[in-house]
């Protein structure tokens, strides 16, 4: 048994054993988070400068103590992420021969929470939606259109704020040769990927949308080939779905901002969860599917989870494919009839 060790080294080891998973920069960032702050904690406790911690001082007592000090400190998720960091690196070590045992199992955390996520109600998007079709005239930056067309997109789609913000014109393709429904492919947790879809009305909306982009910004886009270009012909592959005012990939703040903006002017600020801004149309977005019998299998694909007990929150009901299930969203029937205004460009 090669036990023995300095924690540092050891973590630089643990790292490059995970690289193999393609951690992205959020969760390397995390693991360092984690594992700085329970050393310290160590170091603390045991009067043993930093640099001189070996795995010596895995153990059930000091780990405890030095998780006790933590949840202090910090909340029930991040006691939770970091007791997750620790048994990884700990399962690590064990599996490596540098340690007898995992003494994790003897560290408690918090019980992960079982309410179901709160979401809108009908009433609060129909609120939502009237309210994002009337012009925000207070407001110099406001722009109808593309903020219209980021709410629908989180609402019938369920992508996170980060998944939302990395679209690029390229991820939409046409299923069929009507061009009306698109196969959205989003870049998830993990460098995962899934295909979700875009029915006729929010591809209506997007339309709308890109052509008011044109306008704006009509040194961005090639020129028409032919007066009945389509606005989707005029933009790059690789060019961003969603922009700023500057015309640059729009920010996770900008969304955010013009979301909790559009929930204050439509009186629904207070309904949404507390910290919830695009979550909470992504909530809201399963918390409907599973509402209308969506099974956990077909929601757990479509919210691109990995647990099927955080699917589990929203639903328990019975089978349907992913297309078929997409499209009885409940927000749908609240466009149909809707005119959607389109200017040439």
């Amino acid at each position: 048994m090669a036990t023995g060790g300095g924690l540092e080294a050891c973590f630089g080891d643990f790292l490059i054993y995970r690289s193999t998973a393609k951690p992205s920069p959020h969760t390397l960032k995390a693991y360092r988070q984690d594992f700085d702050a329970i050393v310290a904690n160590l170091a603390s406790d045991t009067g043993v400068p930093i640099e001189e911690l070996t795995t010596e001082i895995i153990a059930k007592d000091p780990l405890r103590s030095a998780f006790a000090g933590f949840a202090r400190t910090h909340r029930e998720a991040s006691i939770r992420r970091c007791w997750s960091t620790w048994n990884a690196l700990c399962e690590f070590l064990f599996s490596s021969d540098r340690i007898v045992a995992n003494p994790m199992s003897a560290v408690q955390r918090p019980k992960m929470p079982k309410q179901v996520p709160k979401s809108f109600d009908s009433a609060a998007i129909t609120r939502l939606m009237s309210s994002l079709r009337e012009p925000d005239d207070a407001n110099a930056r406001a722009w109808q259109e593309r903020d219209l067309a980021i709410v629908l997109t989180a609402l019938l789609t369920g992508c996170r704020l980060a998944e939302l913000t990395a679209l690029n014109l390229g991820d939409l393709r046409d299923v069929d040769d009507s061009a009306q429904v698109k196969a959205v492919t989003v870049h998830g947790k993990g460098n995962k990927q899934r295909v979700l879809t875009a029915e006729p009305a929010l591809v209506a909306t997007l339309t709308e949308y890109l052509v008011s982009r044109v306008v704006r910004f009509p040194g961005s886009v090639r020129p028409r080939s032919k007066p009945t270009d389509s606005p989707w012909r005029r933009f790059r592959a690789t060019d961003p779905l969603f922009v700023g005012h500057d015309g640059a990939r729009i920010t996770h703040s900008t969304v955010q901002y013009r979301v909790e903006r559009a929930y204050r002017r439509a009186g629904i600020n207070g309904q949404r969860a507390k910290g919830a801004l695009v979550h909470q149309l992504r909530h809201t977005f399963a918390t409907s599917l599973a509402d209308s019998d969506v099974n956990v299998y077909t929601l757990m694909r479509l919210l691109g989870h990995e647990s099927m007990s955080t699917t589990q929150r929203y639903t328990a009901g019975a089978g349907r494919e992913t297309r078929a299930a997409a499209a009885q969203n409940p927000v749908y029937a609240l466009l149909e009839g809707v005119d959607t205004p389109h200017r040439t460009a």
